[in-house]
Order: structure tokens, then C-alpha cells, then sequence
């Protein structure tokens, strides 16, 4: 082996490998480093402070070191540092847990299933959509529907449910039975004078067409994130899912929202499904669900597919699934101050107070050259920036121009994320006016900065 240096970035270029990274690139420009955070911000190693404008990949709710979830964490480890559900057995903190989450569910939604990750629930999903077909006998009814730009996860069932190129690319992605109908983003795939209410039209008609080119009778469900997230902070066109559910009700097909992103306050409601009128037969949650303390994830589901699931483990003589640290009772103890906090604080609340900070504030650079579109709900939004206004015209993927942007915000004081040339806005939810003024103003000198940068190297007039 060769000899390692013994700084943090010769150390992690050593023995560490990135996820979405271009991996040789990584090998000659080493890591950032982050050694510590407080409140919205983080710090690298060198001691320089950032806001935290994504909470860390839309997670961090609460931000960073409060002092509850720390005493929640310390204190279940002590009590009870690990105990499984397998068999009957519980840790009393996930009964707990359950309770309270199906106190906040929306209607119809009657029990729970826990993970570690929010590509394990979505995965968890796709086992219990064929276990219910095959318990009510209909076996020929598997095929899932997600969308193109839609992000679900990175386990196999989940990749493939993704409908981003570079999950599936020479991963032999996506597997059998997954399918993607049209990506609802009105400013890119909305025709010149068609309306948004036109346009879900036409996607609920495109989707209607899919089932029954594929055969109702194979159909089994369809995954939406009320909000798209890692796809480009994609909002629905108005009435989209309204007919979308429409389609899916008469050809009998279950609704999966994914509120990985959405769930907890982030929309301006507890859940994105809320907020945008679903009624879902299962629902995936993470992420802010502990506010990224500790990993957690779960799948909830409607008591409809419940009572099939009881009737095929009596049969077959028991359920089938379970992971060793599913229902983790210190994750669960976290998770459950989260909601705790979530409620005493009335975060739902206070997003719905602040969000026009961020929306306006996001908004003022529409008319900047670069931009072309500003979305977004809540505490969640995206800037896409264009190498054309009048045309819409995208930048060339391998100038990296979202990345740019993305760079000189950092150096500026912001942590944002790049999708591919939409930049993500997701700040903890207990950021204050203040600090979006300061990602506001940190963001606008970015712009700026590409801008000078894009026309010197002739990638814009």
C-alpha cells in the first residue's frame, strides 16, 4: 500500500469512497471536511462557517445540536441500548413512536413499519405491493409506475423506481416491472400555450395510456413524491394530482407517496400529501423524522393492505420481513422528541410563517440572466439556471454550470446542492429571517460571480 499522508483529506482520499462523486476527479481535489455544527451552520476544518442551505440532504430539520434529541439519544442508550421486534418482542419507545405517527397520518393510514433509510422504506414498499396482490389473488398485478426525474432511493427496488439515468446507469437498473410515465414540470415539458391545468391533463391522460398499454390487471401502484425532490424541486401543476388519482381509482391501482423529502413541516403542512390533496394507500418517511439525528425510516400503511397481510402470514405461517435494526429503540427514542418538538414548537407553523422569506427572496432573481425558472413550496425550492431566457435553452451538462454556481455560494457562506443545473434550497426549518437574508445575499454574489465566469468561457451571449 501506498504510504498515506496524515491529514483528513489524504486520509479520506485513502480509504474513503463517495457517493455521487466523480470519483477520479475526487482522487486529485480531496474532500471538504466538516468538523463540527451549530444551529443552521457547519464548519469545516479549517474553522470557517457555512449555513447549512440544504440541512445537510434535506434532513436536518431542526439543525444541529439541540440539546433535546441529544439527551433522547444518551438517555434510551442507557436504558435500552438495542432490542429487535422480531417474534412479539418491542422496545416500549417504538410502540410509542407508532402511536404518535398514526396520530399525525393522514386518514385511512393505520399501521407502521420501520427502516433505516429512506431507499429501505421505499424498497419495503415494493415487497408489501406484491405480497398484498398475491394475498388478495391477483398475482398478475405487480407492475409499479414512478415518474422520469422522480428519486426514491438507491437500494435495487428503489434505484430502479428512481427515474434519474445516473442511479440506473451499468447498474443493470431498472429491474422488471418498474415503469416511468412523464416527469409533471410545466416550465420544461408544458407546451407553448397550454395551461398547467391543460398540462396535468395531459400527463393524467399519458398516464392512463401506460395502464392500459400495459394491462390493468398488471398495474399494481404508483409512487409520487408530492414535491420531487433530488429531480429538481419539480412543484405539480395545479390539479395534477387530483387527475392523476382519478386515473389511478378507476383502474384500481395503490397510491405510494414518498414524503421522505416532503414529510414533517418541510411543505407547510405536517405532510406533502396535505399539502397537495393525496390520499395514499402507503407512505414513506425519514429523513426529519429524527431531524438526521439517527437513522430511521418508515413505511405506513392502510389498513386495507394490512388485513391482506394478516390473512397471508396466517397462511404461510409468519410475515416474512424484518431487519435487525429496524425500530432501533434509541432512533426511535430521537425520532419520537423530533415530533415531540415538531409539535410543542409548532414547526408546521413557523414554516408557514417564514416560507415567504424564502419564496420572495428566491423569486427576486428571476429576472437575472441566468435564471429560468424559481420553484418551489414551504421551505423547499430550486433556481434552474439557463444558458437562454427567451429559449430556455439548458447549459451543456459537462460545462457544469450548476456546480459553479454551487462552488462560489460556498465561498460565499452557503451550502447548497447542484442538480445538475437547478440549484436546491432546503434549509433547516428552524432557520430565521435573518439567515435566509444571508443565503439570499450569499446566493445573489454566486449568480453573479457564473455569470462573469459562463460568459468567459462563451457558454452564454
Amino acid at each position: 500500500m501506498a504510504q498515506v499522508g496524515n491529514s483528513a483529506a489524504s486520509r479520506d482520499i485513502a480509504y474513503h469512497v463517495h457517493g455521487y462523486t466523480n470519483l477520479k476527479k475526487h482522487e486529485d481535489v480531496g474532500p471538504f471536511v466538516i468538523s463540527r455544527a451549530a444551529g443552521v451552520r457547519v464548519y469545516d476544518d479549517a474553522g470557517k462557517g457555512y449555513i447549512e442551505g440544504l440541512a445537510g440532504l434535506w434532513c436536518a430539520g431542526l439543525g444541529y445540536g439541540e440539546e433535546r434529541l441529544i439527551d433522547a439519544a444518551t438517555t434510551a442508550m442507557r436504558n435500552l441500548a438495542y432490542c429487535h421486534s422480531f417474534g412479539h418482542m418491542v422496545p416500549e419507545v417504538v410502540i410509542d413512536l407508532c402511536e404518535k405517527l398514526i396520530g399525525i397520518a393522514p386518514e385511512g393510514i393505520s399501521k407502521v413499519l420501520f427502516a433505516n433509510s429512506g431507499s429501505e422504506a421505499t424498497d419495503l414498499a415494493v415487497k408489501l405491493i406484491w405480497y398484498y396482490h398475491n394475498a388478495i389473488g391477483k398475482p398478475e398485478k405487480k407492475k409499479i409506475i414512478s415518474r422520469i426525474k422522480a428519486y426514491h432511493g438507491v437500494t435495487v427496488a428503489a434505484a430502479s423506481m428512481t427515474g434519474l439515468p445516473h442511479l440506473h446507469n451499468d447498474f443493470d437498473l431498472p429491474i422488471d416491472r418498474i415503469k416511468h410515465t412523464d416527469c409533471p414540470h410545466y416550465y420544461r415539458f408544458g407546451l407553448e400555450g397550454e395551461t398547467e391545468e391543460d398540462f396535468a391533463t395531459r400527463c393524467a391522460a399519458s398516464l392512463e395510456k401506460m395502464i392500459l398499454d400495459e394491462g390493468p390487471e398488471t398495474v399494481a401502484a404508483f409512487i409520487a413524491e408530492p414535491i420531487m425532490g433530488a429531480g429538481g424541486v419539480i412543484v405539480p401543476p395545479a390539479t395534477y394530482f387530483e387527475k392523476i388519482q382519478a386515473v389511478l381509482k378507476k383502474y384500481d391501482v395503490l397510491l405510494i407517496a414518498d414524503e421522505v423529502i416532503n414529510g414533517f413541516g418541510r411543505t407547510g403542512n405536517m405532510w406533502g400529501s396535505q399539502t397537495f390533496g393525496l390520499k395514499p394507500d402507503m407512505m414513506s418517511c425519514a429523513k426529519q423524522l429524527s431531524s438526521a439525528y439517527l437513522p430511521i425510516s418508515a413505511l405506513m400503511i392502510s389498513d386495507k393492505v394490512y388485513q391482506a397481510m394478516v390473512s397471508e402470514s396466517e397462511k404461510l405461517g409468519q410475515f416474512g420481513h424484518g431487519s435487525t435494526y429496524g425500530g432501533h429503540p434509541v432512533s426511535a427514542a430521537v425520532a419520537l422528541e423530533t415530533l415531540k418538538i415538531y409539535e410543542e414548537r409548532d414547526i408546521v407553523g413557523h414554516v408557514r410563517r417564514i416560507s415567504p422569506t424564502m419564496q420572495d427572496g428566491l423569486r427576486r432573481f428571476a429576472d437575472h440572466e441566468l435564471v429560468g425558472e424559481v420553484r418551489g413550496k414551504g421551505l423547499v425550492g430550486a433556481v434552474e439556471l439557463v444558458a437562454n431566457k427567451a429559449t430556455k435553452e439548458s447549459f451543456d451538462p459537462k460545462a457544469m454550470v450548476g456546480a459553479y454556481a454551487v462552488g462560489r455560494a460556498r465561498e460565499h457562506g452557503v451550502i447548497l446542492r447542484p442538480i445538475m443545473d437547478s440549484i436546491a434550497f432546503c434549509p433547516p426549518m428552524v432557520i430565521n429571517e435573518e439567515e435566509i437574508e444571508e443565503i439570499m445575499t450569499a446566493f445573489g454574489k454566486a449568480l453573479d460571480d457564473t455569470a462573469i465566469w459562463a460568459k468567459s468561457e462563451g457558454l452564454m451571449p
